[in-house]
């Protein structure tokens, strides 16, 4: 297994990319939780319920969701930031600043094989959730709940993907690969 540098550039990138996806996260956390519509209008109907005004169901909901939009918006800002590290990261390779990932390379090992192969499937549910992203932002309006229903999937495939990323870091770091983290980081060998 090689042991890579890694160019400024990648590192940018890779690091941009992974705020992103940390702070997609945390609103998508928010939102099913703390700041879930249920939870807030529970909370406003709280307060309600010591003063002489009164708001239905309907009412609550609405007023929920209008104070977690700020929130959301959020969500929709760092979507467009990642559609945009994502095109870069798509287009870079083509100036030779980084490679495909390639699992039909020879003389690959089956570990180096499958490494490429989870890229490639992270690459296409990253593609997948920024389409739909779009599309439910600038797309028709009914095809909106079934773009919906795609996107909402993304946690699913992030989360995993980020266990196995976090999984295969610290197992390279500890055996084969001693300095990749620092390698990410500083773009060269911690020297000893």
């Amino acid at each position: 297994m090689e042991n890579r540098n890694y160019s400024k550039i990648y590192r940018i990138i890779h690091w941009s990319i992974a705020i992103s996806f940390l702070l997609l996260l945390i609103t998508i956390f928010l939102r099913l939780t703390w700041m879930n519509k249920n939870n807030v209008a529970v909370i406003i109907q709280d307060y309600l319920d010591t003063t002489d005004q009164v708001l239905s169901q309907d009412q609550l909901i609405v007023l929920a969701k209008k104070i977690r939009q700020p929130m959301w918006n959020w969500h929709i800002y760092i979507g467009y930031v990642l559609t945009g590290l994502f095109s870069l990261r798509f287009m870079l390779p083509l100036f030779g600043h980084m490679k495909f990932q390639n699992p039909f390379i020879k003389n690959l090992s089956l570990k180096e094989k499958f490494q490429k192969w989870i890229y490639i499937i992270f690459y296409l549910c990253v593609i997948i959730s920024l389409v739909t992203g779009l599309i439910i932002e600038f797309g028709p309006k009914e095809l909106k709940t079934t773009m919906e229903e795609i996107h909402v999937l993304s946690i699913y495939y992030l989360v995993g993907f980020l266990v196995i990323h976090l999984a295969g870091v610290f197992v390279a770091e500890f055996t084969n690969q001693k300095g990749i983290i620092s390698r990410i980081v500083s773009g060269s060998k911690k020297k000893n």
